[in-house]
């Protein structure tokens, strides 16, 4: 998924139809959080003008990431649509809303493969959690213990016997 300006020239008229599956386990990298990712499924189109390549792409891909109650596997599937423009002329100039969407093109080559990554990372959600009960992370510890809201709910409604008749105190009013 990559073409230098004069590749994508050649397809001012009719257009380019992309439906391509690529690596992206260099997202590993990015965040350590993401365990694996899968292959993924780009599909899209892109309209090239004399100053402009807009693409029009669907990312489709699994990546694994850690519950964050116990620490197992937790497949999250995704699909994202995303709209990524390249300036193919530096004399081409856009409006200022524009120009924050419009990519420089570096090396006289269009590369979407970064940007596909970015949007991958910015698809990963802050925390997941696994249908299993139990895992890898502790259920106690030093001083703690890990509840279900049930038992903390049951907890506040026990009122602490050093305070009962001060209770009482308020039951009469």
């Amino acid at each position: 998924m990559k073409w230098s300006i004069q590749q994508l020239q050649a397809f001012r008229r009719d257009g380019l139809e992309l439906d391509e599956t690529v690596d992206v386990s260099q997202v590993k990298e990015g965040d350590r959080e993401i365990r694996e990712v899968t292959p993924v499924h780009v599909k899209g189109t892109g309209s090239i003008s004399k100053d402009l390549a807009t693409f029009t792409l669907t990312i489709e891909g699994s990546m694994t990431l850690p519950c964050a109650r116990t620490l197992n596997d937790v497949d999250f599937p995704f699909v994202i649509e995303a709209i990524e423009s390249f300036k193919l002329s530096e004399w081409a100039t856009f409006d200022e809303e524009e120009e924050d969407d419009v990519h420089e093109v570096e090396g006289n080559t269009v590369d979407l493969m970064p940007y596909v990554r970015e949007r991958i990372l910015l698809e990963k959600p802050l925390r997941v959690f696994s249908d299993k009960p139990e895992g890898p992370a502790p259920e106690s510890g030093s001083g703690w213990e890990l509840q279900a809201e049930e038992q903390e709910a049951a907890k506040e409604k026990k009122v602490d016997p050093r305070l009962a008749k001060l209770k009482q105190l308020f039951d009469k009013e």
